[in-house]
C-alpha cells in the first residue's frame, strides 16, 4: 500500500521532477492529487482540500526569485510565511497529524566567512534579503507547529540546484538556453551573464529530491538538515562546460542588469548530517546534469 503524500507546488520545477519521480511503479509514495485549485495566501481556499488525509506533506510552494523578494518584500513574506501558516492550520483542521517536511533554502545562510566552509547546520542563519527573511521566518514557524501540535517536522536547506525545465531567470538556465539559441542560429555568439567568477554548490534536481524523500523516511523530527554536495564550482566553469557539451563557441558579456546586491563570493555547503541520518549521497554528475539540461533546452527554443 502507498502512502499518500502531498506537495505544494506540483506545478513548479521540482514539484515536475517529484510528480514523475513518484508516478513511478515502483515508488512507495503517492502524490495525493486534489480536487480544485488552491491559493496558500487565501486561508478558505484550502478548506476541504484533502479528500484523504496525507501521510506526509512536502512544503515546496513560495516566492523563490531574490530580485522579486527585493521588488515587493511584503507579498513574499505573504507568500512563504503566511502561506505556510495558513497550509498548517488547514491540516491541523484535517487532523493530519503526519511527517510535514519543510523546503527553505541555503540562502538563510547569508554571508559566510570563506574560513568557515564549508557551512553546516550549526552556523547561524543571517538572511542578507527579504527571501532569505520569509524563508527563515516559516521554518521557524513550522519547528514551532511541531513542537505545538507534536508533529513530526523536519527542515531542508536545499543550496542551488540545476535540472531540465528551470525558468530562465535562473544562471544556468539562462546561460543553456542562449547557448541552444547561438547553436540553432537564433543569437549571435555573444552570453549575457551577471557575476559568473563566484562558486555555488550545485546539485541535480533528481537528488534533492532523493534527499526530501529520505528524509521523510529516516529525518529526525525537529531537525535542520543541509542539501548540498559539499562541493562548490564556479558559474563559469559549469557555463564553459555547456559551451564544451554544445561544441559552441561563446563570447561572455556581463549584463549589470544581472548582478546580484550582497554577493557571496563562495558558497560550499556540507551534506554530513543528512548522509548521517540517511545514507543519502548525490548520484548524478554536473556533466549528466548540464546535458540533460541543454537537450531539454534545444527542444524548448525550437518551440519558443
Amino acid at each position: 500500500m502507498k502512502k499518500r503524500l502531498f506537495v505544494t507546488g506540483l506545478g513548479g520545477f521540482v514539484g515536475r521532477h517529484i510528480k514523475s519521480r513518484l508516478d513511478a511503479p515502483n515508488s512507495s509514495w503517492q502524490v495525493m492529487s486534489v480536487p480544485s485549485r488552491y491559493d496558500l495566501t487565501d486561508g478558505r481556499s484550502l478548506e476541504g482540500l484533502w479528500p484523504e488525509i496525507p501521510d506526509a506533506v512536502i512544503h515546496l510552494a513560495g516566492q523563490t526569485f531574490v530580485p522579486e523578494a527585493f521588488r515587493d518584500p511584503a507579498r513574499t513574506l505573504q507568500i512563504n510565511l503566511l502561506g505556510t501558516l495558513n497550509l498548517l492550520q488547514a491540516l491541523k483542521a484535517r487532523g493530519f497529524t503526519g511527517t510535514f517536511l519543510y523546503v527553505s533554502s541555503g540562502d538563510v545562510y547569508g554571508q559566510v566567512n570563506e574560513t568557515q566552509l564549508p557551512i553546516t547546520e550549526l552556523h547561524a542563519p543571517a538572511p542578507r534579503n527579504p527571501y532569505a527573511v520569509s524563508k527563515l521566518s516559516a521554518e521557524l514557524l513550522s519547528l514551532q507547529w511541531g513542537m505545538s501540535e507534536g508533529w513530526p517536522v523536519l527542515v531542508a536547506r536545499p543550496f542551488n540546484h540545476i535540472g531540465t525545465g528551470q525558468k530562465d531567470s535562473f544562471v544556468i538556465a539562462s546561460a543553456a538556453r542562449q547557448i541552444s539559441r547561438i547553436k540553432l542560429g537564433l543569437q549571435s555568439a555573444q552570453l549575457q551573464v551577471g557575476d559568473i567568477d563566484v562558486t555555488r554548490d550545485f546539485l541535480d534536481v533528481g537528488d534533492v529530491i532523493s534527499a526530501y524523500l529520505a528524509l521523510l523516511d529516516h529525518g529526525a523530527p525537529g531537525q535542520t538538515y543541509n542539501i548540498c554536495s559539499g562541493h562548490e564550482q564556479s558559474i563559469r566553469s559549469l557555463i564553459e562546460q555547456l559551451g564544451d557539451i554544445a561544441q559552441v563557441d561563446v563570447q561572455l558579456i556581463q549584463d549589470p542588469a544581472r548582478l546580484r546586491r550582497a554577493e557571496q563570493r563562495r558558497v560550499c555547503g556540507s551534506p554530513a548530517k543528512l548522509r548521517q541520518a540517511t545514507g543519502w549521497t548525490p548520484e548524478t554528475t554536473t556533466q549528466q546534469s548540464l546535458r540533460a539540461i541543454l537537450s531539454d533546452w534545444e527542444i524548448r527554443v525550437q518551440q519558443e
